[in-house]
């Protein structure tokens, strides 16, 4: 009878994972923060050669949990459910070159901008694509659900594209690229180049850009005194000089926005 019991518990223990029915929320430490990323996202959130996370996001978000007291939990997500995960309590805040726009402002609190950034078109070095209509006929590539899909769909040139194939991370996409299967992809500037820094030679950006954009942390709705105390922690780091500090290491510049 005992054994009946475990397994019945075991199987209803089970049932409960895989129906969101026991606490979905990483850590349960309210002292910690559990933060959302894709972990795919260079140079702001990306898997170094030990697979460890590292990037600028990941440094300033730590910087930022120091500051205010707290210890942070980086939780890979998929990007594509990013406010379902916030809005669940599976992550507290979504920080990874997370852009400010209308419409994620009506399901989230955003914090004041601290990046900017823009969507541009990457193609390869040799390919004849220079401006945004030479894209006429072509097949692009973005990553799926991103700001790089909306600023697409907001210019005229979306219409005369072939083809829009999306991908779940932008490294799937230049993968495609780099092979042949896109002729050019929609990519956060900040994003190509890293990556052009890294593979000198193989990727080149057209001058016109699609969108400017800036990036802020989103916070769940409703929870305003998490956003205040963030906020705090974000213009301290500013007035000290710390995160003009990390971003010098990571873009050898402070492009940090006061």
């Amino acid at each position: 009878m005992k054994r009946l019991s475990t397994i019945v518990l075991s199987s209803i223990a089970v049932f409960a994972l895989l129906t969101g029915c026991y606490s979905s929320k990483v850590s349960e430490d309210e002292n910690t923060l559990v933060i959302g990323v894709d972990d795919k996202f260079a140079p702001l959130g990306f898997r170094d050669e030990k697979n460890e996370l590292t990037g600028f996001d990941i440094d300033y978000a730590t910087a930022t949990a120091e500051k205010m007291g707290r210890t942070v939990t980086f939780q890979p997500i998929d990007w594509k459910t990013k406010e379902t995960e916030l809005s669940s309590g599976r992550i507290d805040l979504i920080w990874n070159g997370y852009t400010i726009t209308e419409d994620r402002k009506k399901k989230v609190l955003f914090t004041k901008p601290y990046l900017s950034n823009a969507q541009v078109i990457a193609t390869l070095a040799e390919s004849d694509i220079k401006k945004l209509d030479d894209l006429d006929g072509k097949i692009v590539g973005l990553q799926a659900l991103s700001s790089a899909s909306d600023a697409l769909s907001a210019n005229p040139i979306e219409k005369k594209v072939k083809t829009v194939s999306e991908y779940a991370d932008n490294v799937l996409a230049l993968t495609d690229l780099k092979i042949g299967r896109v002729d050019a992809v929609v990519i956060d500037e900040v994003v190509i180049d890293y990556y052009m820094s890294q593979e000198k030679g193989t990727y080149k950006v057209i001058d016109e850009e699609l969108a400017p954009e800036e990036y802020g942390v989103g916070v769940k709705k409703g929870n305003e005194e998490l956003l205040k105390e963030l906020q705090k922690a974000l213009d301290e780091l500013s007035a000290d000089g710390t995160a003009a500090q990390i971003s010098k290491k990571w873009f050898n510049e402070d492009k940090i926005l006061k």
